[in-house]
């Protein structure tokens, strides 16, 4: 007799089964075997990371999507690989070196980035490691790393390649610095937060004769770069002012008056100070009236020689100096408090600073249009759909994107500046000499290339690309791309640009966006707030398929999830009822020597006969739900199926026929019970492969493993309607019984006596044909049936469809002490209920509360209702035996 431990061990079964896979190398894919290809690309976690509930949750839903094309037979590939992560990784070696004492600048470029190269290959596989953990099947034997030497090949052939078409240039522009990072970062690398800060008024002087000019700015330090001021012509207000001057306060640098249709009137007093230095749209008026650029700040957010006497001082220090001046100027007219959005760097969360510079740019607007093109016909489609004008939107109306970063870690420009002539030469291998002038003195470029423009080369660069591989062949397009919404425009609309560019076809045929993962409450999760769910600590505390099912579960389209320890912790439940329901039928196999295929053995039981029918449904369900992307359902399905179905109604039912029948009749349902379970295995093994590789392996199966088994496909002809009518029928008397036993407070195991009566004779004859289900799953004793039979004072009914369920209460309780019980109960849900009341029409919590929070209160306080209402009828019971 095959026997399966007491309790399941998930730690000790992932560790074994995890080992199996690898060892025998089943998640790798193999180019030359052919077949219709099913390939994935996973978002490259950063090498500094640690597997978040983000992660678990995107790569949960990814492998759900491999193994289960894997077991239909598609050729599948689910690419692995890190990203460099450039400012993210500079900054956790630049930590390291400062609590050693030193710096980036002492060590020089070459041994810094050798330092980081170190550290990548000692730390930088925690979240490989960790991937692996959560049942990842990803072809490990493919990894890539985004600086590897293939890639880094792939990232100069495109760089290149663009540069000579004109499609990439440098120049000067106002891009977001950060005088942390001391690096630019792109208009999606900018994190907005609203902050408290102030607006203030200042006033500029009219040259040569009285009166003045009232600006207001968020910013005074940048004052000091100011090159005019300018006015709407359409302002009523500053009709006379053309050919006009002011005086730069502070400075007394004399500037000039400007019209221009950008300023708006209802801002402030409707003038407008121009830095073209230090502000985007300033920049562009700049351009347009052609106004002297002055840059007042350094790179690390310092004042310098522009800024005259505040020349070294510290962005912040200075604005607060120059208010003071202002102020003693009588130059200040007011400081009002402001709610503004302020832009932050992603990565440190220092403020960033508008910033003149010379940097890389790629022409986005040509690589754009058929990446538009491409969404808009179909050839890549968006799933959820809403997410298409929100690509749109984006792709429409796309700047130019700025590829530069000033740090050391990352693919080096491959650009050359000629120390003799000045030539810049862009080219594929490092050059000896200037191509114009024959000069050796070449200094290269020191800027690196923005992290994303390698991750956007990911779907082909991992595949072999500029060379022309067979994998490249067999896997590209690749089928689906799985990521949240967060990094649409960051990643997923380069990587159309760019695959369309390099490789003439779409990168993927789908993308799937998911929603984000939040607490219980529906907040974002922060360290700071503490309400972080760590998924190692959960898969360490509850099995990674409990993790698992319970990110499937709550995976719909377009809803953030609301994620909680509790529901963890009930989803290992499932795995429990699925081991113990293993169990059970491993010890009712005695005997049993065939194997899980379904044999004909004849007449089969009604229970059977419908089992057999509802997993064949589950099939359907769960093979149609993945294909939509509807993970919640297909784990719906799935839970459904196994737990009530399966467990609950047909085990219950066939206990009888294993413990008390021999021969053909038991031995046929021997059959169907382990051809029921090994088929939920597979069903289930995407989304749970650890317990379901456990049990299946004890299982008389075919094959080597559960995750190279043929995935479970519907078959119309095995739906079998007059099973599952008739056993709707015998559930739907049963859980009324069951109902009348938690109404009455009756003890589970207590034997009832049961009526049933029916609309009519032929009912009452299915009743009749099914008695014994009923029986056995109602724990009935004696039950009379008919269209006659009349119900007792002292009893509870339930009414169904075409019959009433009754059961005689007399001697079954002490109706003294239920009455007791009941009008206890009802005190304590008045209490509650009038405490709920008065919380929910108090206005000011109502208006300061949490929309999650009341509809939480709504909730309670609608069920607490409920109970209310059937404990009043249930009291109406009591009280008429009691006369």
């Amino acid at each position: 007799m095959i026997e399966l431990d007491k309790t399941y061990n998930p730690s000790a079964v992932e560790e074994k089964w995890g080992r199996f896979w690898l060892d025998n190398r089943l998640f790798h894919a193999d180019e030359k075997n052919g077949g219709q290809a099913f390939s994935i690309v996973i978002p490259p976690p950063n090498i500094t990371g640690s597997l978040h509930i983000g992660h678990a949750f995107n790569n949960t839903l990814q492998d759900i999507l491999a193994r289960w094309k894997r077991m239909l037979g598609f050729n599948t590939l689910w690419q692995p690989g890190t990203d460099h992560a450039g400012i993210a990784t500079q900054n956790v070696v630049e930590r390291h070196l400062q609590k050693e004492g030193t710096n980036r600048q002492e060590l020089g470029r070459e041994e810094f980035v050798k330092r980081v190269w170190k550290w990548r290959n000692e730390s930088g596989g925690t979240i490989a490691y960790q991937l692996k953990k959560l049942g990842c099947s990803l072809d490990w034997e493919r990894d890539r790393f985004t600086m590897d030497e293939g890639l880094s090949r792939a990232v100069r052939e495109v760089f290149v390649s663009l540069y000579e078409e004109g499609l990439i240039y440098k120049g000067d522009y106002i891009i977001n610095w950060c005088p942390r990072c001391h690096t630019a970062l792109s208009d999606l690398e900018v994190e907005y937060e609203e902050i408290q800060g102030s607006l203030y008024h200042i006033k500029y002087p009219f040259q040569g004769d009285g009166g003045f000019l009232v600006v207001a700015t968020t910013r005074p330090e940048t004052i000091l770069g100011d090159s005019a001021v300018a006015v709407n012509p359409a302002d009523e207000r500053y009709k006379d002012l053309k050919e006009k001057q002011v005086v730069l306060p502070v400075l007394e640098r004399v500037i000039p008056v400007i019209q221009d249709g950008y300023v708006d009137v209802a801002f402030g007093s409707g003038a407008l100070k121009v830095t073209p230095a230090h502000d985007p749209n300033d920049f562009e008026i700049g351009r347009r009236h052609n106004l002297p650029v002055i840059k007042v700040m350094d790179p690390d957010g310092t004042m310098n020689e522009n800024a005259g006497p505040y020349r070294g001082m510290e962005r912040y220090a200075c604005r607060k100096e120059l208010v003071k001046e202002l102020e003693a100027r009588d130059l200040l007219v007011k400081i009002e408090d402001l709610r503004h959005s302020v832009g932050h760097c992603y990565r440190c969360r220092t403020v960033i600073e508008p910033y003149l510079s010379k940097q890389w740019f790629v022409k986005a607007e040509p690589l754009a249009r058929p990446a538009i093109e491409a969404v808009r016909n179909g050839t890549t489609q968006i799933i959820p759909g809403f997410w298409e004008n929100t690509y749109f939107e984006w792709m429409e109306n796309i700047r130019d994107w700025c590829i530069s970063r000033q740090i050391w870690w990352g693919h080096q420009i491959p650009a050359w500046n000629c120390g003799q002539c000045g030539r810049l030469t862009v080219s594929r291998q490092d050059p000896e000499a200037c191509p114009q002038c024959g000069n050796a003195d070449l200094a290269r470029e020191t800027d690196v290339l923005d992290t994303w423009f390698s991750s956007a080369l990911w779907p082909f660069s991992t595949l072999g690309w500029p060379d022309r591989t067979e994998s490249l062949r067999q896997y590209y397009p690749t089928s689906v791309l799985c990521t949240g919404f967060d990094i649409l425009f960051f990643w997923v609309a380069r990587m159309m640009m760019m695959g369309i560019k390099f490789m003439g076809q779409v990168p993927f045929r789908h993308v799937y966006i998911h929603a984000l993962v939040r607490d219980a409450e529906g907040q974002k999760m922060s360290k700071t707030k503490g309400n972080v769910i760590d998924p190692l600590v959960m898969m360490e505390k509850y099995g990674t398929d409990a993790l698992r099912f319970t990110l499937a579960a709550f995976a719909a389209q377009g809803r953030d999830i609301k994620l909680a320890e509790e529901r963890i912790s009930g989803y290992r439940n499932f795995c429990n009822k699925l081991w113990n329901a293993s169990r059970f039928l491993f010890m009712n196999l005695e005997g049993y020597a065939g194997s899980c295929r379904l044999e004909d053995r004849g007449e089969r039981s009604m229970a059977d006969r419908w089992i057999l029918s509802r997993v064949n449904e589950t099939c359907r369900q769960v093979n149609q739900c993945l294909e939509d992307y509807k993970f919640n359902e297909a784990a719906s399905a799935l839970y459904k199926f196994v737990w009530n179905e399966f467990c609950d109604w047909y085990i219950e039912l066939s206990k009888a026929r294993l413990q008390t029948r021999t021969g053909p009749e038991k031995r046929a349902t021997q059959n169907v019970m382990v051809h029921v379970l090994e088929t939920a295995l597979r069903l289930l093994h995407p989304f749970m492969p650890f317990i379901t590789e456990e049990i299946w392996q004890q299982l008389p199966a075919e094959g080597k493993s559960v995750m190279i088994a043929p995935f479970p496909r519907y078959d119309a002809s095995r739906y079998d309607a007059e099973a599952e009518t008739n056993m709707n029928f015998v559930m739907d008397a049963v859980s009324g019984v069951r109902n009348i036993r938690g109404e009455m407070n009756l003890n589970p195991g207590l034997s009832l006596n049961l009526l049933i009566r029916t609309k009519d004779r032929e009912t009452a004859e299915t009743v009749n044909r099914h008695a014994a289900y009923i029986k056995e799953a109602g724990k009935i004793g004696q039950l009379t049936v008919g269209p006659s039979v009349t119900k007792p004072p002292i009893s509870a009914s339930s009414v169904l469809d075409g019959m009433d369920i009754i059961v005689p209460l007399e001697g079954l309780m002490d109706f003294a002490e239920e009455k007791k019980r009941i009008e206890k109960e009802l005190k304590k849900i008045e209490k509650d209920r009038i405490f709920l009341e008065r919380k929910l029409s108090n206005q000011e919590f109502v208006k300061n509360a949490p929309s999650e929070v009341i509809e939480k209160d709504e909730q309670r306080r609608q069920a607490l209702s409920e109970k209310q209402d059937k404990l009043f009828a249930h009291l109406k019971t009591i009280e008429q035996a009691l006369k």
